[in-house]
């Protein structure tokens, strides 16, 4: 079968990957509603295209954080990796490195931070973290990460507690007895999420701030309250997301939280989106909203599960041949020229 679209390696991850991985990976909360808004939002949303400008040269290059990335896509942090393909977060790093693009490794993956740095050793990544009850876990994550020279820490705000998904209630979901938390053994037991901190406050920007001299980016944020908190407490970055639907349901889509954010945030850090994305045109679609840049979460799990590292640059290279050819339809030569006049809410 030709893959052409995402949608093509999601109905191959279905039909081969276990159901409870399957389900793991697909689970929203409770209804799921805000999962299937995250797709449904980019929908309502439609281009102002710009006829006779000169596309016949392209440039879809941007830069996150100073360092240049081929396109403005990366790899959103999802754990478990081993569940979609037998080398998990290092065959993921090593496709990100590739494509040239960000890759954000989870706190739980199934590989350690050291396996995936040395993976792709001169590949853009960045660590995601959650704030763990003993604090000393997360200091040690948090420095065993700047040591292998990943080079921006994401903290996760939306977590205080596990949404409720009931596929994996249902199922009765953990990982097999192969597979490890490799970043946490000893310290974690799967699906109880007992050992999160819901403590956390902004006040703990400035801990990690005093553990690491790497930017922070807080991943989570879906309101300009939150956003101008953020950057008063000197973030670097800011990540709209819902955690792809999977923490409170009946939550805004990122693409309709993102406006928002960029107005409160007025260009004082940068601000990137997950959630939702599917298609070239989504990219462009957020781009022309504000996002300087998107990640992508179960299109990244489809791809492994088609061919590991070689399915994850397919998902990719789709992704960025569809986004280089939205680009040019709608009249944009290069990532600068995007903006807020190229699209418009539908009126349906």
């Amino acid at each position: 079968m030709a893959m052409v679209c995402l949608s093509d390696f999601e109905a191959y991850a279905k039909k081969y990957l276990p159901k409870t991985a399957w389900d793991y990976f697909a689970a929203g909360a409770d209804d799921c509603n805000t999962r299937d808004e995250n797709i449904l939002a980019y929908k309502r949303i439609r281009f102002r295209p710009r006829m006779l400008r000169d596309v016949s040269m392209m440039d879809i290059r941007t830069k996150i954080l100073g360092t240049e990335i081929s396109f403005p896509v990366g790899i959103a942090p999802t754990g478990f990796h081993q569940l979609a393909w037998p080398d998990g977060e290092k065959s993921t790093a090593r496709a990100a490195k590739a494509m040239n693009i960000c890759y954000i490794a989870s706190t739980y993956s199934t590989c350690t931070l050291e396996e995936i740095s040395a993976a792709a050793p001169e590949g853009l990544r960045w660590f995601q973290l959650y704030i763990h009850r003993n604090r000393a876990v997360s200091q040690q994550l948090v420095q065993r990460a700047e040591a292998l020279g990943f080079q921006a820490l994401v903290l996760t705000a939306d977590v205080p507690y596990t949404g409720k998904r009931r596929d994996d209630i249902r199922n009765g979901f953990r990982l097999p007895p192969h597979m490890k938390l490799k970043n946490l053994e000893g310290d974690f037991e799967v699906c109880k999420m007992s050992l999160l901190d819901p403590s956390v406050t902004w006040n703990d920007i400035y801990w990690l701030q005093s553990l690491t001299h790497l930017p922070i980016i807080i991943k989570g944020i879906l309101t300009k309250e939150d956003a101008e908190l953020a950057v008063r407490h000197g973030v670097q970055g800011i990540i709209v997301s819902n955690h792809g639907g999977r923490q409170l349901d009946e939550g805004p889509a990122t693409i309709d939280a993102l406006v928002e954010v960029v107005e409160a945030v007025r260009g004082r850090v940068e601000v990137y989106l997950d959630g939702g994305i599917r298609k070239g045109s989504d990219v462009l679609k957020a781009l022309a909203l504000g996002a300087k840049c998107v990640f992508i979460g179960r299109p990244a799990l489809w791809g492994l599960a088609y061919k590991g590292e070689e399915g994850l640059q397919d998902v990719l290279r789709i992704l960025q041949d569809e986004f280089h050819l939205s680009m040019a339809l709608a009249g944009c030569a290069r990532v600068s020229e995007i903006g807020r006049h190229l699209v418009q809410f539908s009126k349906l």
